[in-house]
Order: structure tokens, then C-alpha cells, then sequence
């Protein structure tokens, strides 16, 4: 190695240089450098410094290891007498987007579109029997099969909506452009299209054969999923491990989509004071509060009637249970509900009685935080009052879409100006 190249591996980079090396934010590079994941020390002014070949070393590692779960989504295939059911197992996985559809070339476009953490694809015979068991017309197709009677999509269409289901397993597998998505298949083993394709794909390439992960039951759903959406080597992003509140299994991929949405420590803006303004008379509540939670810290974006507070810590927030699920979560008396009667919001001053809250959520499926309302009194929120808050909700989080969209493309133009430049 020529002398001057090893110099320049033991250059000593600030912050800033190193994100750029990285190609990261500066908040992340000091999110790796303070949690331990790339040594460093403190010069006599108090600033972080990093050696290059250290930097050097971790970009080669994410290089060769690509991050694998930048998504929250789940996309759910199934057919349409099943599907309330998938999804109802599925809610019962904390930190998941889930968006369903019964034609499998709408899921297809959908996947293509954005690519999804997970895709889960019913392969049992689509009959309106319901809780998993065959109805009439199922029993009929399976016992054509034991005759050896070869199926008919014209007289079944349903079974034929199971064979564009398996047929979308086969192409997903073998699909590089989709490595980052996981495969769950629920049922299907006696479909011996499925069992063709998956063969050939275990022959042709043993990594798409791996992709897939088959489950018998609705039952299993939760813990397939969850096991799949779980962090991989993110410590150095994840929350206090002694902490109190809960924390979905991808917290740290969620820390990671809050840093890229560059919304936290921003100034204040009018779309998202109009959103907790219009919460706050619709839902006739003293406080209104657009949060947003770091590893650290519950920031307010936007806040009605509440002064005096910008942010509290972390394990000060009932949102914290918020974007865990992705309804509205209503807390009529804090007090007596045991999640959140030791909050020190609770327990001391202010003293909240009642919260209402649901999620912000961004492109991929993360819940960045929430939309929600507080009173000092306990109360009941009817029906009406949930849909207008979710609506709003919604609202905040087609804002936040926006800005990510219009920061990626001020990011794109920059660098091709640059392109043309150098």
C-alpha cells in the first residue's frame, strides 16, 4: 500500500465528513458514532471526531450487506372470504402496515410500486366456507383431485384465482429486484403448481427457495411475520434497552425512517397547526398534539394548548402504545387504565385523564408518531368522533408523504447537478 494512501486511511473526519463519506444525514452519523458503532473521541471543544478507515470499514460492511428490511408494509393476498380474517390475526403485530387485496395482479402492481417488508399469500382453495375450512365448493374441487379429474378455472373460478396466487409466489421468488421482501405462504402445500414452481426455483436458485416461509394456520401469522419484520444489527439505533414503555420489533428500522424523514427539530408549519386546531374543536378536547418519537425524546411538531412543553422524554409518552397498532387508541381514564396510570403525565402534573390518539404514518408503513387529543377529565369518544380523528390523522400523513417526496426530489436534482458540474 503506497505510503500516502495509508495516511489517508488514518485521517481523523468530523461529523459532517463522515456522513458525507457514508452518504448518510449528519443526525445519523451522529446517531452510529454516539451509540458505539464507530469509535470516536472528543476533541478539548467538545466535538465528535472518527477515523476515515473506521468509516472506510462500515460502508464496506453495509456494501456487502445491504439493508434487508427498509419497510413496514405487509401486503396480504388472499381470497376475499378470508381476507377480514388474515388481517384481523396480522393487527396483533406491532410496528405493520398492512394493506390487503384478493386479485393477485393488483397485489402485484402494489409490491412493484413499493416494495413491501413481508408479502403473505393464501394458498387454500378460496371457498366462502370461512375459518379456514373448506366450504362445499372446496370439498367438490378436492375430492375431483383424489379422482385424478384435472381442474377446470372455467367451472371453479375460484380455484383459478389460487393458481394466480401461486403462480405470484413462484414469480416473487424468483424476482432479485425483490430480495428485501420476505414470502409467507399460508396453506398450499397440495397445490402441485405451487410445489412445481417452488421446486424449480429451489433447483435454479436456492436463495428464492429460502424466501419463503410456509404456515399451516391463520394462528401462525403473528409470529411468522413479526420474526421476519425483526431488527437485524441496528443496536446502535435502538431505544434504552431497560426501557419501560413497549417497542415494536422493527423499532430500529422505524428510527431509522424517522431519520430519513428529516421531521424531527424542525420549525413549525401551518398544515400541521391547522391539523391540531381542527382536532381539538372537532373533538371538543383542551389539547391537540402532532408527536413525533425519537429513541430519546417524544418532540411535538405541533401543539394546541399545551404551553410550556416542545418535548418530554420518551417514557413520558401514551403515543408510545399508539404506533404500535394503526386504529385509534382511546384512553378513557388514564388513571385507572393500567398502561398508563405511572406515566408522571399522569400520576403528577398535568394530570391527563383521557387520550385519544393514531398514528402518523410515512410511505413505507412506519409510525413515525401520532395525531392525538388529551382532556384533564375522563371521557367516552364515539364512533364519529374515532373516524374524524383517523381522518385527520390521515391528513398528517399525506403532508409528511409530501415533503419526503419533494426532499428526495430536491436530493436528485442536487446530485445531477453536481454529476454535470464535476
Amino acid at each position: 500500500m503506497p505510503a500516502q494512501f495509508g495516511s489517508m486511511e488514518n485521517d481523523v473526519l468530523t461529523t459532517t465528513e463522515a456522513a458525507r463519506l457514508m452518504g448518510v444525514s449528519v443526525r445519523t452519523a451522529q446517531l452510529l458514532i454516539e451509540g458505539g458503532t464507530l469509535r470516536s473521541w472528543k476533541t478539548p471543544g467538545g466535538h465528535r471526531r472518527v477515523y476515515r478507515a473506521d468509516v472506510l470499514a462500515f460502508v464496506a460492511q453495509h456494501d456487502e450487506t445491504p439493508d434487508e428490511f427498509n419497510s413496514a408494509r405487509v401486503v396480504l393476498v388472499a381470497p376475499p372470504a378470508q381476507i377480514a380474517r388474515c388481517v384481523e390475526w396480522l393487527s396483533a403485530v406491532e410496528g405493520c402496515t398492512v394493506d390487503a387485496y384478493s386479485d393477485a395482479q393488483e397485489a402485484a402492481f402494489a409490491i412493484g410500486l413499493r416494495l413491501p417488508a413481508v408479502v403473505v399469500v393464501d394458498l387454500r382453495d378460496a371457498v366462502p366456507g370461512g375459518q379456514g375450512e373448506p366450504g362445499e365448493e372446496g370439498k367438490r374441487a378436492a375430492a375431483r383431485k383424489r379422482a385424478g379429474e384435472r381442474r377446470d378455472p372455467i367451472r371453479n373460478p375460484m380455484r383459478s384465482d389460487c393458481d394466480e396466487r401461486a403462480a405470484l409466489v413462484a414469480q416473487l421468488a424468483a424476482q432479485p429486484a425483490l430480495g428485501a421482501s420476505h414470502i409467507v405462504t399460508l396453506g398450499g402445500e397440495g397445490d402441485a403448481r405451487h410445489d412445481e414452481h417452488a421446486n424449480a426455483d429451489a433447483k435454479t436458485d436456492a436463495l428464492a427457495a429460502a424466501k419463503i416461509t410456509r404456515i399451516e394456520h391463520e394462528r401462525a401469522l403473528p409470529a411468522a411475520v413479526r420474526n421476519l419484520l425483526r431488527d437485524r444489527d441496528a443496536a446502535a439505533l435502538q431505544p434504552d434497552p431497560d426501557a419501560s414503555y413497549p417497542v415494536a420489533p422493527n423499532e430500529a428500522q422505524r428510527l431509522v425512517a424517522l431519520e430519513r424523514a428529516g421531521f424531527v427539530d424542525t420549525p413549525p408549519e401551518d398544515a400541521f397547526d391547522r391539523l391540531t386546531w381542527l382536532a381539538s374543536r372537532a373533538l371538543k378536547a383542551p389539547i391537540a398534539l402532532l408527536t413525533v418519537l425519537t429513541a430519546q425524546r417524544q418532540w411535538f411538531k405541533s401543539r394546541y394548548g399545551l404551553e410550556g412543553f416542545t418535548e418530554t422524554p420518551r417514557s413520558w409518552a401514551l403515543c408510545n402504545h399508539t404506533i404500535l397498532q394503526r386504529d385509534v387508541l382511546v384512553a378513557s381514564n388514564l388513571a385507572d387504565d393500567p398502561r398508563f396510570s405511572d406515566n408522571p403525565a399522569v400520576a403528577g402534573g398535568p394530570c391527563f385523564r383521557f387520550y385519544a390518539g393514531a398514528p402518523v404514518v410515512d410511505q413505507d408503513g412506519f409510525a413515525l408518531g401520532s395525531l392525538c387529543v388529551m382532556d384533564y377529565e375522563p371521557r367516552e369518544l364515539d364512533e364519529e368522533a374515532r373516524e374524524t380523528l383517523a381522518a385527520l390523522a390521515a391528513l398528517a400523513s399525506d403532508e409528511l408523504r409530501l415533503r419526503a417526496t419533494d426532499r428526495q426530489l430536491r436530493w436528485a436534482l442536487d446530485a445531477l447537478s453536481r454529476k454535470q458540474k464535476g
